[in-house]
Protein backbone atom coordinates (compact mmCIF):
# COMPACT_ATOMS: atom_id res chain seq x y z
CA UNK A 1 0.00 0.00 0.00
CA UNK A 2 1.32 3.43 -0.91
CA UNK A 3 0.76 6.26 1.53
CA UNK A 4 1.38 10.00 1.38
CA UNK A 5 3.87 11.58 3.78
CA UNK A 6 4.09 15.37 3.76
CA UNK A 7 7.62 16.75 3.91
CA UNK A 8 8.98 20.12 4.92
CA UNK A 9 11.90 21.00 2.64
CA UNK A 10 14.28 23.86 3.22
CA UNK A 11 17.49 24.93 1.58
CA UNK A 12 20.13 25.59 4.19
CA UNK A 13 22.69 28.42 3.95
CA UNK A 14 25.35 25.78 3.22
CA UNK A 15 23.51 25.01 -0.04
CA UNK A 16 22.17 21.59 0.96
CA UNK A 17 18.52 20.60 1.36
CA UNK A 18 16.93 19.37 4.59
CA UNK A 19 13.70 17.35 4.72
CA UNK A 20 11.67 16.68 7.87
CA UNK A 21 8.12 15.52 8.52
CA UNK A 22 5.57 16.13 11.25
CA UNK A 23 3.85 12.89 10.22
CA UNK A 24 6.81 10.50 10.57
CA UNK A 25 8.64 10.97 13.84
CA UNK A 26 12.41 10.94 13.41
CA UNK A 27 12.44 11.62 9.67
CA UNK A 28 15.38 13.88 8.87
CA UNK A 29 17.07 13.70 5.47
CA UNK A 30 19.77 15.88 3.96
CA UNK A 31 21.12 15.92 0.42
CA UNK A 32 23.15 18.00 -2.01
CA UNK A 33 20.22 18.28 -4.44
CA UNK A 34 16.47 18.29 -4.08
CA UNK A 35 16.26 14.96 -5.92
CA UNK A 36 18.86 13.34 -3.67
CA UNK A 37 17.11 14.67 -0.57
CA UNK A 38 13.75 13.28 -1.69
CA UNK A 39 15.26 9.86 -2.45
CA UNK A 40 16.90 9.72 0.98
CA UNK A 41 13.68 10.90 2.67
CA UNK A 42 11.65 8.20 0.87
CA UNK A 43 14.08 5.50 2.01
CA UNK A 44 14.15 6.74 5.61
CA UNK A 45 10.35 7.14 5.75
CA UNK A 46 9.87 3.56 4.57
CA UNK A 47 12.22 2.20 7.22
CA UNK A 48 10.75 4.33 10.01
CA UNK A 49 7.17 3.39 9.07
CA UNK A 50 8.08 -0.31 8.94
CA UNK A 51 9.64 -0.10 12.41
CA UNK A 52 6.69 1.89 13.76
CA UNK A 53 4.24 -0.66 12.33
CA UNK A 54 6.15 -3.47 14.03
CA UNK A 55 6.11 -1.77 17.43
CA UNK A 56 2.91 0.28 17.48
CA UNK A 57 0.73 -0.89 14.60
CA UNK A 58 0.14 0.74 11.24
CA UNK A 59 0.36 4.56 11.37
CA UNK A 60 -2.57 6.61 10.15
CA UNK A 61 -1.50 8.26 6.90
CA UNK A 62 -3.45 9.30 3.84
CA UNK A 63 -3.43 6.59 1.18
CA UNK A 64 -2.23 7.46 -2.29
CA UNK A 65 -5.57 6.86 -3.98
CA UNK A 66 -6.57 7.06 -7.61
CA UNK A 67 -5.80 10.79 -7.73
CA UNK A 68 -3.83 13.20 -5.59
CA UNK A 69 -1.93 16.48 -5.99
CA UNK A 70 1.84 16.43 -6.27
CA UNK A 71 4.01 19.54 -6.48
CA UNK A 72 6.46 19.10 -9.36
CA UNK A 73 9.68 21.10 -9.06
CA UNK A 74 11.39 21.90 -12.37
CA UNK A 75 14.45 23.87 -13.39
CA UNK A 76 14.33 26.32 -16.26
Amino acid sequence: MEQIVNLHIERLPEGVYLATSDEVSGLVAQGRTLTETLEIARDIAGKLLAAQTEWQGRPVLKEAGETFDYPLVVST
